[in-house]
């Protein structure tokens, strides 16, 4: 699906770049601005430092003098407003609506007629840092979207609100999968190793009068079991046998 994020009449370079970089890390690069406060924002150095390595974000951006250009091929248009409108589209939490938009349901009615296809084309748009957006932005939206803050401080840096959005946005549409960990190389102890570990631990467990040899019930085969399922590497088996050899000298010292 076509994701665009337009920022509309920003100030500040460093948003830019924030905005960039909020972007990429959640796969997006498609940004388009509307007639920023410096016309050669995408090349100021304020704007390439805060962009962190988002380069190509900032080298596929658009500048346009109106929204209407920014608005081309989109279908569904989302705005960004932290104070509900007494008119306009309906103000609504990001997953809320973008569950509902990209999961239509059936509606309820005799011939069961579809809801409407999900768009194809997704634009967010984001006011001045000063202002946020116009009255007249917003009503040509479908949703205004308010993220969910504290009741008495809900100020977002532009950036910041560009990061929310676009991250609800990427799970709602599947997300990535987290990177996995690459498991370090196992060797798993022979059962000859793991025979030893067994006699040594119970000459161990002897020598502090946890086990007695005169009743040694299933302690021992219950700890077979034990490391059988745990699959012991060589190494874990070292460590054991150290264990019990301390155990075995600090008996011995204790005898003394």
């Amino acid at each position: 699906m076509r994701t665009r994020f337009i920022l509309i009449q920003t100030s500040h370079a460093g948003n830019v770049g924030g905005v960039a970089r909020a972007m990429k890390v959640m796969g997006f690069d498609d940004l388009v601005l509307v007639a920023p406060r410096w016309a050669n924002v995408l090349r100021r150095e304020e704007t390439i430092q805060r962009a962190s390595g988002a380069n190509d974000v900032l080298a596929k951006a658009r500048i346009v003098e109106s929204l209407d250009e920014a608005l081309e091929g989109m279908d569904h248009l989302c705005a960004t407003a932290m104070t509900p409108r007494d008119f306009g589209p309906p103000t609504l939490a990001p997953r809320a609506h973008f569950d509902a938009l990209l999961r239509p349901t059936v509606a309820e009615t005799p011939d069961q007629t579809p809801a409407p296809a999900a768009p194809e084309g997704v634009a967010f748009l984001f006011g001045s840092e000063r202002f946020g957006m116009r009255n007249e932005d917003v009503y040509r939206c479908h949703a205004a979207l308010c993220i969910p803050t504290a009741p008495d401080f809900g100020s977002l840096n532009l950036a910041a609100a560009v990061q929310l959005i676009a991250y609800d946005w990427r799970q709602a549409l599947g997300g990535f999968a987290p990177p996995a960990a690459a498991a370090p190389p196992r060797s798993l102890a022979d059962t000859q190793a793991l025979a030893g570990l067994l006699q040594h631990l119970e000459q161990a467990l002897v020598a502090v009068d946890f086990l007695d040899p005169e009743a040694p019930k299933k302690l021992m085969p219950r700890l077979n079991q034990l490391f059988n399922r745990a699959a012991l590497s060589e190494e874990e088996v070292h460590i054991l046998r150290g264990v019990a050899k301390a155990m075995l000298k600090t008996a011995q010292q204790a005898k003394r």
